[in-house]
Order: structure tokens, then sequence, then C-alpha cells
């Protein structure tokens, strides 16, 4: 077994992995203060709970885009959950995903460790040109091409930090709960239309910039091509575009997964 771990801004998200088996998979809130020793006790807790024995962990790949939980990662892994060799310990970074994906950018090392995962993922589950949209802190857009060439992508604002803008920078505007749907565009209360201007703007908003981002990837007649959506926002935006073709919240893990496989099992 192995064990992939996703440290975003806001959640780290892990899995463990029998061969190409999901066997079990954790959602917890990232604390950039966390040591080593917190995060042993916290995943010993839920090692347990699912009945997984941590001896039979055989590696382990991180992607981290929070440098100070990356270190206290490290320092667990190599402590609490050490491999016989340190090869099986894999940070993702550009260099080590040369091998599986293209990067067009003038500086690949600049984009994002989770950025290029997404891209690995969607172009292993199907090789077509497609954009990857990730909604997590901040919502990005990943331009992939059947080749598996990251063409680069869009980087703007999340909907927390939309709404937490909003309640924080207005003198009458509230925190709000975006789960319920208005039932119209036109709010007839101001809860109802910021619930709008969330749901029905961001909906539009991907929209708008996956029609212009087509346009300039440029698919042929009849050539496939399709928008995945992932991240923990996926659901509660997806109803309210149009361009989204499927939403597949284990596609990070399973680019993750895929680069163990391709890059320390092969």
């Amino acid at each position: 077994m192995y064990l992939v771990v996703d440290i975003g801004n806001s959640h780290t998200v892990t899995g463990m992995y029998d061969g190409e088996r999901l066997v079990d998979q954790w959602r917890l809130k990232s604390d950039a203060k966390s040591t080593a020793d917190e995060l042993a006790i916290r995943y010993h807790s839920l090692f347990a709970m699912a009945g997984i024995d941590k001896g039979k962990i055989r590696g382990i790949v991180i992607a981290s885009v929070v440098p100070t939980l990356e270190t206290a990662w490290l320092a667990c892994c190599r402590r609490h959950f050490a491999t016989e060799l340190e090869r099986d310990i894999v940070v993702v970074s550009y260099d080590r995903l040369k091998p599986l994906i293209n990067v067009a950018l003038d500086n690949p090392q600049e984009v994002g460790a989770d950025r290029l995962v997404n891209a690995i993922a969607a172009h292993h589950l199907k090789p077509c040109k497609q954009i990857v949209i990730d909604f997590g802190t901040a919502i990005t857009f990943d331009c992939v091409t059947e080749d598996c060439t990251y063409l680069g992508g869009t980087i703007l604002p999340g909907i927390a930090i939309s709404l937490e803008a909003l309640a924080s920078r207005t003198a009458k505007l509230p925190h709000i709960d975006v789960s319920e749907a208005p039932p119209r565009i036109i709010g007839k209360s101001t809860v109802q239309a910021m619930k709008s201007g969330i749901l029905y703007g961001y909906g539009a908003m991907i929209d708008g910039l996956v029609g212009g981002i087509r346009k300039e990837m440029a698919p042929a007649p009849g050539e496939a091509f399709r928008v995945v959506a992932t991240g923990g926002m996926a659901t509660l935006i997806a109803p309210f575009s149009s361009a989204i073709d499927l939403i597949d919240p284990m596609l990070t893990l399973t680019g993750l997964s895929v680069i163990y496989r391709k890059t320390v099992l092969s």
C-alpha cells in the first residue's frame, strides 16, 4: 500500500491506495502550524479507525502548496511512517514530473504542484484536449492537450474568499451559507441577492472563461474536448454552469496515484 497526500491552503486530502484501488480517503483542514508529531497522532487515529496497518505502507507521495506543512509532513513520514528506502517518499515537483507531462511555460517551476497533478490525472483518464477546473481556496483553470502538454491556465479568487470579502469589507452584508440555492436570479432579500450573485455569477463566469479558453485551444470539428471539475466547491457550482462535463472529486488523488506508480513502481 502507499499513501498519497495533497496539501492545499484550506484542506489536506489524503488517500491510501492498494495498487490502483483507493482503500480510503480523508479530508482535513490544513493547519500550517501542525507539527510532525501532531500529524502522526491524527493519522494514526484515522488509520486505526479504517483498520489500516501503517506497517504495510510501502511508499508516500506528497503534493503541497504550503511549504511549512510540507516540511512537517516529510518529518512525520520519515519518523512515523518510514519506509525502508528514502526513495519511496516522493515530493511532487516539475523535475519529478518531466517524464509524464510537458509544461509549455516560460518558467515551469512556478506552476503549483496540484495543478500539474490534476492535468496528469485528467490526461490519464481521457487523453484529449481538456480544461480542469479546481474549486479550492483559489479557482484554477488548467489546460492540457491530447499529448499531455500543459498549456497554462487562469487563477481567480475562490468562493470562500469572495464571501469573506463581502462580509468583512461591507457594513451591512452578512456571512451567508450558499449550500442552498436562491429560487431565482433576482434576489428578493439581501441574503438571496448574495447567494444569487455568488452561485449564478460564478457559473456565468466559468461558462465565459471556458468559452474563451476553448477558442484558444481550438479543438478541430468533432475532436474530443471536455471540462472536468474537482475540488471542494465543485458540486456546489456545477449546477449553475453549462460548460462542466464531469465532476471528479478524487481527481488529485488519482493523479498522485498515477505519479507514484509511474515514477516509483515502474
